[in-house]
């Protein structure tokens, strides 16, 4: 089952969730940023930090997982609250809105789209190498 799309909309559009799209588990959107080719959106200053020198790339490197993860962590927690919110909500009032999305199905799509931007920022600090080569350019 492609929980990452319904009825023409990917899982960070409002409207996926608005026209009953499955909402995505956590494994399904890891699982979409490890078989793709995002970088996420700090991937130029990623690599602007592989270029430092040592030791102080390895500090900044640890410095901004260590924030990715702990934002990473709070999106998470998030998402699972608007999960939460969105099931309740489409017990009781989806048939009220006709046409229009609600505060929930924007809430979701974008801590969806955090996720996919943490996950990937993650992977790609996560892909360079341990230390830098110490005598390159040499």
């Amino acid at each position: 089952m492609n929980y990452l799309t319904h009825q023409g909309y990917s899982a960070g559009h409002p409207w996926f969730y608005h026209l009953g799209g499955d909402i995505p588990p956590l494994k399904a959107i890891l699982t979409y940023v490890e078989t793709g080719d995002y970088r996420g959106f700090l991937a130029d200053e990623i690599d602007t930090l592989n270029a430092k020198a040592e030791p102080k790339r390895s500090i900044e490197i640890a410095v901004l997982r260590k924030k990715l993860l702990a934002e990473l962590r709070a999106d998470i927690s998030r998402y699972r609250g608007c999960a939460r919110e969105l099931r309740a909500f489409r017990q009781n009032d989806d048939a009220l809105l006709g046409c229009a999305c609600a505060d929930i199905h924007t809430a979701i799509s974008l801590k969806f789209n955090h996720i996919v931007n943490g996950f990937a920022n993650l992977r790609t600090l996560d892909g360079l190498s341990k230390q830098g080569d110490l005598f390159e350019g040499l």
